[in-house]
């Protein structure tokens, strides 16, 4: 059975045809050519469609014992469940801001492998609550006032560490666009390119929260983590402090994993793409080897606030002191700022556009 192959331009996307005069493969819509060569081996980097090898294998810590002295609490609204020592005051769930109960030992639940101890306390939070509302021209002056921190609570954070070593090829299409004039006409000259990129890149500790209740966003947002302060896992650690329990498991983080390790490393190579007009990256094959994922607890501050019936929250890395959360807006001031700069850019563009005409 014969089969029928349609080479497309990788500049516009037109269908190509080899030309007898030039010897070449020629767009007949934009008219690049390309040697044959070239585009028979961009033809096969194309079609090099090879599926991602990502493996990882579980270390776990242990299971906690009754030597550990944990206790576990249930929030009654949103289930959240929190780890913590039995002198703890658990009161209040630093996630929702409802009361919780407690409900029993901790026996037969996994035991983290590691844990970054805190490195502030809670005046540093609210010190970082405080600095976060410093500069914000658009926040409503009365936030400023009105809001009062209703619940600070120091929490270590379940993460999944993943470490591997990972084998990667990357494929880029990139331009170069020149331009020149003469007494006629202005010209423009865009280049193509396809480039490859292969390495093998080291991944250390990669974290992926393991917390349903924690906002996946807010949590990226409050790294890096130093995992050189990171040390054997010991309840003492959790003295005066609670402990989310991870409900997401290892095996169902893999996904966020992987997508970090990908996104990481078309970052690492689109730094070697230096030099060029634009640089698309198209392709990406991964292969790790040796991969293995640990359960650790890094320290979070949770603050929650209510303002004109809405809850706002906040989270601190406990570690570093990196504040990051929503607030609210004040419309009026927006639309003065909006305003202000729409009326001096019009304001520019028509001197722009007088001085122009008096060339």
């Amino acid at each position: 059975m014969s089969e029928l192959i349609d080479y497309k331009c990788p500049c516009c996307g037109g269908s190509i045809e080899f030309n007898t005069k030039t010897q070449s493969m020629k767009c007949p819509y934009c008219d690049t050519e390309f040697d044959v060569a070239a585009m028979l081996e961009n033809d096969e980097a194309l079609n090099d469609d090879i599926p991602d090898e990502i493996n990882w294998e579980r270390s776990d810590g242990g299971e906690f014992t009754e030597e550990d002295g944990m206790d576990l609490y249930v929030c009654n609204s949103c289930g959240g469940q929190i780890v913590c020592d039995e002198v703890t005051a658990a009161t209040s769930c630093p996630y929702c801001g409802n009361p919780v109960v407690f409900t029993g030992k901790l026996k037969g639940d996994l035991r983290p492998d590691l844990v970054i101890p805190f490195k502030l306390d809670k005046n540093a939070a609210k010190e970082g609550f405080l600095r976060h509302l410093k500069g914000k021209k658009l926040l409503p002056k009365a936030f400023k006032t009105e809001a009062h921190i209703e619940e600070i609570k120091g929490v270590y954070a379940p993460f999944w560490l993943f470490d591997t070593d990972a084998e990667a090829k990357m494929r880029f299409h990139a331009t170069r666009v020149r331009f020149w004039s003469d007494s006629n006409y202005n010209y423009t000259e865009t280049r193509h390119y396809a480039l490859i990129r292969e390495g093998t890149l080291g991944f250390d500790n990669v974290p992926v929260d393991g917390s349903v209740k924690l906002d996946d966003n807010l949590m990226d947002s409050i790294e890096p983590y130093d995992f050189s302060d990171a040390v054997d896992f010991q309840t003492a650690y959790l003295s005066g402090f609670l402990a989310d329990k991870y409900d997401v498991s290892s095996e169902d983080s893999v996904p966020r994993a992987n997508e970090r390790i990908k996104n990481s490393t078309a970052d690492a190579f689109t730094q070697t793409t230096m030099g060029y007009s634009s640089v698309f990256p198209e392709k990406t094959y991964i292969k790790t080897k040796s991969g293995r994922v640990r359960y650790a607890l890094l320290p979070v501050w949770l603050m929650t606030t209510e303002w004109n019936g809405q809850r706002y929250i906040f989270a601190m890395n406990g570690q570093s002191g990196k504040f990051v959360g929503d607030l609210p807006m004040d419309k009026k001031a927006y639309w003065k700022y909006f305003g202000i700069y729409f009326g001096l850019s019009t304001a520019l563009s028509m001197l722009a556009l007088f001085l122009l005409s008096l060339l």
